[in-house]
């Protein structure tokens, strides 16, 4: 699942109400902070495997792998 459709299934799955402002914010920050330390994760582990590979590139890299 793309970071693009986890964020739109959070949104979908949000009741619609004044509170779900907050919901959003804890849920997509949770979101977006396992997704950077998945990828620092990736970088630490890969980084002579990429050696000369600049971070958009191991950017892409990741999401490939994970199927993002």
């Amino acid at each position: 699942m793309t970071l693009k459709e986890q964020f739109k299934k959070e949104i979908i799955a949000a009741p619609v109400m004044d509170e779900v402002i907050d919901y959003w914010v804890i849920e997509l920050e949770q979101t977006a902070d396992e997704f950077a330390i998945g990828f620092a994760k990736y970088v630490l582990i890969n980084h002579g495997k990429y050696k000369f590979v600049n971070l958009e590139k191991m950017l892409y890299l990741f999401k490939k792998e994970k199927g993002l």
